[in-house]
């Protein structure tokens, strides 16, 4: 009789191995998304910075730096390593988002959502690189160079979910104000989007074309579309006092109605910012503030829309479930 041949055990992924050596506390995997977000936030500035120094084709290639080199050359001075360094920064907001995979990953009990949170940032960051290779092969088109912030900020808008995700439980979200008051936040939601959209219109056709050479605009007026980037910006203001008004009415929890405050605040800085450096003729530095301003605008949007639900955690209920179980199997 032959003898069977030994079982083979299942190969593990890295990430499963992780998982089996190693839990982290919740504190660890909220630490380790809001890594994500912050790089998320550095690279939409860095990327401006790259664009208001005219160093967009810094590196005239990609993925390497010249037809020779991967990285930059002296003969390219400093805008070559202002855009090599920002593809640098690439591989540090990789890295932070690998940090919020693995302590996804490894989180007990298995989060299976937040996991595929996590991941579906790291396909973003490679779309976006690929994205961004096109566009210095487009010779920065404006419209390549719209939809490379655009997906940036699609990026910062999981990071963002995941971070607010990873504070909460996993079981079904519950309404904590009104049908109403939830609308009012799409409404927001749906304006400020439309915002940052008009946002790459004004760029796109102004003088900031990210490169000294003749670089393409957006076919229109450069001072008509920031008219409508204004008015687009009024009515996200108007709906965001709303909703800070509404939630004092519907007596909403406290962290909510803070949520509304600090969206109001960055509205009104960015609306500050924004008409200086229409009137000041879009100085560099105010540029760079308008951008970071846009970030900080769309994170406080997406949490005020979190805060309207709640999910609890279900696993300090399955415990005295668990528990009755074993007693009566004793």
């Amino acid at each position: 009789m032959h003898k069977a041949p030994p079982t083979i055990g299942r190969v593990q992924t890295p990430l499963a191995s992780i998982a089996q050596r190693w839990t982290p506390t919740p504190q660890t995997v909220r630490r380790a998304a809001l890594s994500a977000v912050v790089m998320s936030v550095v690279i939409i500035v860095t990327g401006g910075a790259v664009r208001l120094t005219g160093s967009g084709l810094g590196c005239d290639t990609w993925p390497k730096c010249t037809d020779d080199s991967l990285f930059a050359t002296p003969e390219q001075g400093i805008h070559g390593a202002i855009e090599f360094g920002n593809r640098m920064l690439t591989y540090v907001l990789s890295a932070a988002v690998g940090w919020a995979i693995v302590a996804a990953s490894a989180a007990k009990p298995v989060r299976r959502g937040l996991s595929r949170l996590a991941w579906s940032q790291f396909w973003i960051v490679m779309g976006n690189a690929v994205l961004g290779g096109i566009t210095v092969w487009a010779g920065l088109n404006p419209w390549t160079v719209a939809g490379h912030f655009l997906l940036a900020t699609g990026l910062l808008t999981v990071a963002t979910v995941t971070w607010q995700r990873a504070g909460e439980g996993d079981g079904a979200a519950r309404p904590r104000v009104p049908r109403p008051v939830r609308k009012l936040s799409w409404a927001i939601v749906v304006t400020s989007a439309l915002l940052i959209a008009l946002g790459t219109s004004v760029t796109g056709s102004g003088k900031h074309a990210g490169d000294s050479s003749d670089v393409p605009r957006m076919p229109w007026d450069w001072a008509n579309a920031a008219h409508v980037h204004a008015i687009a910006a009024w009515v996200v203001c108007a709906l965001a006092v709303a909703m800070w008004l509404v939630l004092r009415v519907v007596d909403a929890p406290d962290d909510t109605r803070a949520r509304a405050r600090d969206l109001l605040i960055v509205l009104l800085a960015q609306g500050a910012i924004g008409y200086v450096q229409y009137f000041t003729h879009v100085p560099e530095a105010l540029v760079a503030a308008h951008m970071l301003g846009s970030a900080l605008m769309w994170i406080a949007v997406v949490r005020l829309a979190l805060s309207l639900r709640e999910r609890p955690d279900t696993t300090a209920a399955e415990i005295p479930v668990q528990a009755d179980s074993a007693l009566s199997n004793a």
